[in-house]
């Protein structure tokens, strides 16, 4: 049996850091939104014992562990081989490596019964915290450090030129070097962007540009100086803004209203010989990650 997945990339079209909790994450207020740039994940079973296969992918693989912690919490589903063929950066900022752990959970599940309702839950949130957000990827709002989920609403119609880096930035660096700086908002100013977050979620499909704030960037630039150059070409390629991506050195250049999605095309090709594999993308729900299995897809018309 073959069951395959997208597991798409997300951009946070804004990211506000607070202080660091107990367990040494830090406490955010962020807004998910799974973009159309995605790696494709395909679980086949017949198969002697488990194996994640990700070429190209070096070291510990998420999407491995996601699947040992399903083993190790009762999932008795046959042995399975994962193949994870990457379209999304790696280390760049945009949930790869969790967009994948994402797509094995809903895989696995698809394949045979968990022991639990709440289980991919739980698994997620041991695996990180982008992880929950990837479990049906769509519109979200997060806070904790990531972790605690609501849906958002849809927002107003856009696109987005993505400007890969040939530099990778391990998140927790970026974190770290957000601390040197001094960049972790006080615990009421996280909640007064909380709020106004909210409030403008259900009060319209825009958000202000004062919303559209990224916090780790100053650390993402520091690390990374060629992000600078990065963000300033998103904007003469036509983005009304420009923000990294997570804790980078992805840049995403946003273009919003009629037209986005052609005009971030038009900024995608001319990317091109500057930032090897430049795309457009539009925003995706949890429709365009639903699990499939191949041989069951239609044929072509006759």
């Amino acid at each position: 049996m073959r069951l395959c997945a997208l597991a798409p990339g997300k951009i946070n079209l804004c990211l506000f850091l607070g202080g660091t909790r107990a367990d040494g994450r830090h406490e955010l207020v962020t807004l998910f939104q799974p973009v159309s740039l995605a790696d494709e994940v395909s679980l086949a079973t017949g198969v002697g014992a488990d194996a994640v296969v990700c070429p190209g992918v070096e070291g510990p693989n998420i999407a491995e562990r996601a699947l040992a912690e399903l083993r190790a919490r009762g999932w008795d589903g046959p042995p399975v081989r994962i193949e994870i063929r990457k379209r999304i950066p790696v280390a760049a900022g945009m949930a790869g490596g969790s967009a994948d752990a994402g797509a094995v959970l809903r895989l696995a599940a698809a394949l045979s019964p968990l022991p639990s309702a709440g289980l991919a839950a739980e698994v997620a949130g041991l695996l990180g915290a982008d992880v929950p957000s990837q479990l049906a990827p769509a519109p979200a709002l997060g806070t904790g450090a990531g972790e605690i989920i609501t849906p958002a609403p849809p927002r107003a119609p856009f696109a987005a030129v993505i400007l890969p880096s040939t530099e990778r930035l391990p998140t927790a660096s970026v974190f770290a070097e957000a601390d040197r700086l001094g960049l972790a908002r006080s615990a009421a100013d996280l909640e007064q962007r909380r709020r106004a977050l909210e409030g403008a979620l259900h009060s319209g499909p825009e958000l202000p540009g004062e919303l559209l704030v990224n916090d780790l960037e100053p650390a993402a630039r520091s690390l990374c100086p060629s992000i600078d150059g990065a963000l300033a070409a998103a904007v003469d390629l036509g983005a009304e803004t420009a923000l990294v991506c997570g804790s980078g050195p992805t840049v995403a250049g946003l273009f919003w209203g009629a037209g986005a999605t052609d005009r971030a095309r038009v900024a995608a090709s001319a990317a091109a010989e500057r930032f090897p594999g430049a795309v457009a993308v539009v925003p995706v729900d949890a429709g365009f990650a639903a699990v499939r299995d191949p041989s069951r897809q239609p044929g072509p018309a006759q």
